[in-house]
């Protein structure tokens, strides 16, 4: 596994994301919490991926993850940790992303109706525990 530069640009983004929905929790708007929490683990899991090869265009990085520790592409060491990241990713995968940009189109709700404070929390947290997971793995592969 390789450092390169889109895997630190991937993780700044990460952290940049995640600052904001902490900001956004502190100020009560619970939808934009949740979308810059999904932006946070999305980009986290896009930095991992990155120390692998190349990362397309996608919103559900999870995918990959799970593909990537079948294929066992990530050192034994590390899958638990890969593992976690995909949960939240999945977690906080394209679904939420739409969601919490567009609503409910089918229930004609919108975004800030589909989210609340718990939400906000529960993604906030997943989004601390994706960005966190992603620099230990950066650690795990710096020589």
């Amino acid at each position: 596994m390789q450092v390169t530069q889109e895997a630190r640009y991937r993780l700044r983004l990460a952290e940049g994301f995640l600052e904001e929905a902490r900001q956004d929790m502190g100020l009560k708007r619970w939808r934009s919490c949740v979308d810059n929490s999904q932006l946070a683990v999305e980009n986290a899991a896009k930095a991992v991926l990155t120390l692998l090869g190349p990362v397309g265009r996608t919103h559900n990085p999870a995918i990959l993850l799970r593909k990537a520790l079948e294929e066992n592409r990530f050192p034994q060491e590390v899958h638990p940790q890969v593992e976690r990241l995909a949960e939240c990713a999945k977690f906080l995968g394209p679904d939420v992303h739409i969601e919490s940009d567009y609503g409910d189109e089918t229930g004609w709700r919108t975004p800030w109706e589909l989210f609340d404070e718990a939400d906000a929390q529960q993604a906030l947290s997943l989004s601390e525990d994706a960005v966190l997971l992603a620099k230990q793995l950066f650690l795990s592969s710096t020589p």
